[in-house]
């Protein structure tokens, strides 16, 4: 494994140079200021909620490992911007079982790490069925699909709780998911649209998934303000 090995894999990248992608790299404060808003709303509960002050430090580590892969571009790098998208799909996933259907922790525990295990799975198994190289196809958006469909099945789910007419977070989760996947939509045009757009797309799927991140942190906030 080398962990200094180029990686290009968007649109506006056409070198190695640590400033070849300054448009994606520069949105990135996108999720710097979402984890700021995150962190003002649950730091201005009473008392402060742990778990969205923990879940805005997240976006912010997501800010800041995305915007070293678009500075530094190499494998190590890519790692960094990875993992922390990872941790929070998981972490939310956990909160969401735990505070929006109130399952038992070892329910929560359990499918949550059969959710990590079916996310790491899913490429390789989909390129062993089909033969194609699915990533490729999908410039890594397929990835996200697990995330997309626990999204509308959690919105799904928490619709039909009985204090769903109080706190609305089923409607919430839902909007949340249709705002994810217009984000996704721009983050898989970017290699199609380099001919007409030399930055691609990707930045906008910075901005609208930063935009995303904070809804579901201000949603779980809003969700265990009214519910306890």
């Amino acid at each position: 494994m080398d962990w200094f090995e180029p990686v290009r894999a968007y649109c506006e990248r056409t070198g190695g140079e640590v400033w070849a992608e300054p448009v994606n790299a520069l949105s990135n404060a996108a999720f710097l200021i979402a984890a700021a808003a995150g962190a003002r709303r649950a730091a201005r509960t009473a008392p402060p909620d742990r778990a969205g002050l923990a879940l805005s430090g997240l976006v912010a580590v997501v800010g800041i490992g995305s915007f070293l892969f678009h500075t530094l571009a190499v494998f190590w790098s890519m790692l960094a911007d990875v993992i922390p998208i990872a941790l929070f799909i998981d972490a939310y996933l956990a909160l969401a079982l735990r505070w929006y259907l109130r399952l038992p922790l070892v329910a929560v525990v359990s499918m949550t790490a059969a959710f990590a295990l079916f996310g790491l799975c899913l490429t390789p198994v989909l390129e062993r069925l089909t033969g194609l190289d699915v990533a490729g196809v999908s410039n890594g958006s397929i990835d996200y699909l697990p995330a997309l469909v626990a999204l509308f099945g959690m919105a799904a789910a928490t619709i039909g709780r009985p204090e769903e007419r109080i706190t609305g977070t089923g409607r919430r989760l839902a909007g949340i998911g249709v705002l994810f996947l217009v984000s996704l939509t721009a983050r898989t045009l970017d290699r199609s649209v380099c001919t007409i757009l030399p930055t691609g797309t990707h930045a906008l799927w910075h901005l609208l998934n930063a935009a995303v991140l904070y809804a579901l942190v201000a949603t779980a906030i809003r969700h265990r303000q009214t519910v306890g």
